[in-house]
């Protein structure tokens, strides 16, 4: 079955700004379940000015421990990989994510993009959407779907509420116009 999140968010900044802050994001006392997010590999094509990113993220199991009960649900950290190609001459920046924990039993992926704002070029324009699919776990499919349909709803909320206070501590109030 699967279930599947979408977010739309304009932020008032300029597009450098908000991109800066959303590569510093993480770790942060906002969101203790990030534990860490490492760069693994970074790289510029000369050609187009587009840079690579590939990170990985050390989360904590946010499983409910009712939940944990099954073996394969039973683990202290899950890690996610992101993907993302910056491109400052465009002004956009694509992102996807997915989970490296559980990919027998569960499908995770996220594709965001940060751009220019068509309303207003000092404005930033985020859209994110995940889905999630739990195969292989029974009864339990629709359950854990459910669980991970309302963990990330909030979890794209709690980000667009940190991504707001980084920018307002690192550049001020935002941009009214």
């Amino acid at each position: 079955m699967g279930v599947t999140v979408e977010v739309h968010q304009v932020y008032k900044y300029p597009f450098e700004q908000v991109v800066a802050s959303f590569l510093r994001k993480y770790p942060n006392p906002m969101d203790k379940n990030v534990i860490s997010v490492k760069t693994v590999e970074e790289k510029i094509d000369v050609s187009t000015g587009i840079i690579y990113r590939k990170r990985i993220a050390i989360c904590k199991n946010v499983v409910p421990e009712i939940l944990r009960k099954v073996s394969v649900l039973k683990v202290p950290n899950v890690q996610l990989e992101e993907e993302s190609w910056l491109n400052p001459q465009e002004r956009n920046m694509a992102i996807q994510s997915h989970c490296l924990t559980w990919t027998q039993y569960a499908s995770m992926r996220e594709e965001s993009i940060f751009r220019e704002s068509m309303e207003n070029p000092n404005w930033t324009e985020f859209i994110q959407r995940g889905r999630i699919t739990i195969t292989g776990a029974g009864f339990l499919n629709c359950i854990l779907e459910t669980f991970a349909s309302t963990f990330l709803r909030q979890g794209a909320q709690k980000g667009i509420r940190i991504m707001e206070m980084l920018l307002k501590e690192q550049c001020g109030a935002p941009s009214a116009e």
